[in-house]
């Protein structure tokens, strides 16, 4: 990929496509994290010169255009205060030609944020005309949204072909940090995968396996695992369709894969249900498995002893609610005190469980990208990192 560096900033309006898609309630942003993930690019811009710098980003899933509970404006409040300066927010179509003004009426070294991206009806098309039209608004593109990276949209990868682009600081760092994981990892290399559902992390599973040296599964996916292999997990959550392809990852695997040995088993999906310790092959009807049990948790906190390269993601139980959050508390303390390793957070619930543990601050990288990470470790190329070259 390109860098800041290859691109001559001076004096130029730079177009940056940042990934503000925030949680956001009664007008509040929630979270600021990737706000705050943005900051370097946009500091550094300036700081080169750039005669403005403009901002575009989605966020949500708008349906018809433009609709006011999917407005950035908050964001553009939230950005103001961590960066230090105002930021004008720009509230027009990003391709309207209001917005074409607005961005040319800019004062030196300012700071605009445009309306969401998803407003416009050929976003996600990756329309021709309004990738030209939304080239109008900077000299120059930088991409720094690496949790849009892997979609093929005009904000991301369509604009990029209009205009002289680099990759921003978030988008380097992320691809870099990942790619660790892939190419000539330290070892000992163990993966800890867990979340829900084995069809959403098969592909990971999958390329991940030949390249480690232990996979400890968690979550609601070890119960496709557990059932497999002819074991009893009564109302826990499964997959019967994923029944056969783990059967032959543990056939083919079974010496790297490490399933939970004991859950604690809850009468019901409730923070305040009824609760055992039970063998993770003998649940009993009408009971479901919610989070590892303590020979579990032992036993893979043992195994990332001595790791060199640990990757994390999903969860290993419902971390929700206390009851369930033990096993994934105790992982992210156990990553967070490994001496000497390279450790990486995947993106989506693994990142609130590290945060919710305090132990964000102890790991290597924390990824911002929850699809376009585990898009990149199951080795498909991403649109836009493809266009930064």
């Amino acid at each position: 990929m390109q860098n800041l560096n290859q691109l001559n900033i001076s004096g130029k309006r730079v177009l940056v496509r940042v990934d503000y898609n925030v949680p956001i309630k009664d007008g509040v942003v929630q979270d600021d994290t990737r706000v705050t993930a943005s900051l370097p690019t946009i500091k550094k811009l300036l700081e080169m010169g750039a005669a403005s710098v403009v901002l575009m980003s989605h966020f949500g899933r708008p349906k018809n255009g433009p609709e006011a509970k999917y407005s950035l404006k908050p964001v553009a409040d939230v950005l103001s205060k961590t960066l230090g300066q105002d930021v004008t927010f720009i509230d027009s179509l990003p391709s309207s030609d209001e917005t074409l003004v607005a961005v040319r009426n800019l004062k030196a070294g300012a700071v605009a944020l445009l309306e969401n991206v998803r407003f416009e009806a050929g976003e996600e098309k990756n329309d021709a005309g309004l990738n030209a039209k939304l080239a109008r608004l900077g000299d120059a593109f930088v991409l720094d949204a690496f949790g849009s990276a892997h979609r093929a949209h005009s904000s991301v990868s369509g604009v990029a072909g209009e205009l002289p682009h680099a990759a921003g600081l978030l988008l380097q760092r992320e691809v870099d940090a990942l790619g660790k994981l892939l190419h000539d990892p330290a070892r000992p290399y163990v993966v800890i995968i867990g979340g829900a559902k084995v069809s959403d992390k098969i592909k990971v599973i999958e390329n991940l396996l030949p390249k480690v040296d232990r996979m400890l599964i968690g979550g609601g996916m070890a119960y496709t695992f557990i059932k497999s292999r002819g074991g009893k997990i009564g109302e826990s959550i499964h997959e019967d369709d994923q029944l056969e392809l783990a059967k032959r990852l543990l056939a083919e695997y079974g010496d790297k894969l490490m399933l939970p040995s004991d859950v604690i088993a809850a009468d019901a999906f409730d923070a305040n249900a009824n609760t055992k310790v039970v063998p993770s092959g003998e649940i009993p009807d009408g009971w479901q498995g919610l989070d590892a049990g303590p020979d579990t948790v032992k036993a893979y906190k043992e195994a990332l002893q001595g790791a060199k390269t640990v990757f994390w993601n999903g969860p290993l139980g419902v971390f929700e609610f206390e009851a369930f959050a033990g096993g994934t508390n105790a992982i992210a303390a156990t990553v967070g005190n490994l001496a000497g390793a390279y450790t990486v957070i995947g993106g989506g619930d693994s990142v609130s469980a590290i945060n919710k543990s305090g132990q964000a601050d102890k790991v290597s990288h924390i990824s911002t990208g929850g699809g376009a990470s585990l898009e990149l470790l199951e080795g498909q190329a991403l649109p836009g990192v493809e266009a930064m070259a």
